[in-house]
């Protein structure tokens, strides 16, 4: 598997990079705003999230390409430093 991966909610209101089996990022819609976020995760749940969106997507992600992503990302806001999950 090469990384990054990209996805979003069939519904459209988050979008996702997958940077690695440990790391993603994510831009959520909350009301006419984007937000920024990006997750180290460390425990079996968070992992198990991961795997799903890269492996088993089909029921609730789609693929997007990164210039989708990216244009995304240029209405986001940084939602914080960071975080860890």
């Amino acid at each position: 598997m090469s990384y990054p991966q990209y996805r979003r909610y069939k519904n459209g209101k988050s979008y996702f990079r997958i940077v690695s089996p440990t790391e993603f990022e994510e831009i959520q819609a909350l009301g006419q705003r984007w937000f920024f976020q990006k997750f180290t995760v460390k425990i079996l749940p968070d992992r198990n999230f991961i795997q799903d969106m890269t492996f088993a997507y089909q029921e609730h992600w789609e693929v997007v390409s990164a210039d989708e992503f990216e244009v995304i990302r240029s209405l986001s806001r940084d939602s914080g430093a960071g975080q860890q999950t």
